[in-house]
């Protein structure tokens, strides 16, 4: 008989982390517990009676970009179940069309990419042999959506630490007003995303080899496009969207398998495929 896994995913009150929710739900066994977590109590709450499984099914409160809260839920897992085994940081903050993305910026990129690195430090640590550590992020993450000129910032052989500073420099840019002049996109989802992949890729590389020995996986996924409340403001042509239950089987299906793919491991994965960090694909 398998041992209890834990399983927590982040922002999953809706959308694509409550599709995650479910889908684990579904596919994990009566033993097993999945927390569901998010920052606004009555909304946890009305997402987990919404669940239906197999699987155990709470609701937790986090805020991603409390790091004393990240940290405090991590070692309180460990204390009570000796670690996790499916972590999935999936919360992304606010942004709409009908404000300048620089007033944004700091909502966004605090849960986005804060709440990232709050979660690979917190949870890496105490992920199980065999666990999976998977970023939800997105294609507009590989590098080359990127002006080449700011490609060292993000590059393999960086730390996380020096991840962390790029996003922050990129940020105190855009409150200088000087982010167009050294080659920052206008969208602000596009740097973010590379920073959620380079993070996840620095991370990764401090402890490839132990964790392919026994199991582990950590990477980023792209569910495509997806029709969600976050998406539906930026897209004029939803013709080739999923619904959030569809895009999230191939993700699911990565973080199930019984075997790790060494080719996967630390690389941003779609439907199944590695997307190379400096090719070209579409959107």
């Amino acid at each position: 008989m398998r041992p209890q896994r834990i399983a927590l995913v982040t922002g999953a009150n809706q959308g694509i982390g409550f599709a995650l929710v479910e889908g684990l739900a579904a596919r994990l066994d009566s033993s097993d517990l999945v927390l569901l977590t998010g920052r606004d109590p009555g909304r946890v709450a009305e997402a987990v009676e919404r669940v239906s499984g197999i699987a155990q099914v709470q609701g937790r409160v986090l805020d991603v970009t409390d790091t004393a809260a990240v940290n405090a839920l991590a070692a309180e897992l460990t204390a009570q179940y000796g670690g996790v085994d499916i972590v999935i940081p999936n919360a992304v903050g606010p942004l709409t069309p009908d404000r300048p993305q620089a007033e944004q910026a700091d909502t966004f990129v605090a849960v986005a990419n804060g709440g990232t690195h709050a979660v690979l430090r917190a949870f890496g640590p105490v992920l199980r042999p065999g666990g999976r550590l998977i970023v939800v992020a997105s294609s507009f993450g590989t590098l080359d959506n990127l002006d080449p000129k700011l490609h060292p910032l993000f590059a393999d052989g960086r730390s996380l630490d020096q991840i962390e500073a790029a996003v922050d420099g990129w940020l105190a840019a855009i409150h200088a007003g000087t982010a167009e002049d050294e080659g920052w996109p206008g969208w602000i989802n596009t740097p973010s995303k590379v920073g959620q992949v380079a993070a996840v890729r620095a991370y990764a590389a401090t402890r490839r080899e132990a964790d392919l020995a026994n199991g582990t996986l950590i990477a980023s996924v792209c569910p495509g496009l997806v029709r969600t409340r976050a998406s539906l403001p930026w897209f004029d042509d939803f013709s080739q969207a999923r619904e959030p239950a569809e895009a999230v089987q191939p993700i699911l299906d990565l973080i199930l398998t019984d075997q790790v793919d060494p080719t996967a491991y630390g690389e941003l994965v779609r439907d199944g495929k590695v997307l190379p960090w400096l090719g070209r694909f579409a959107r």
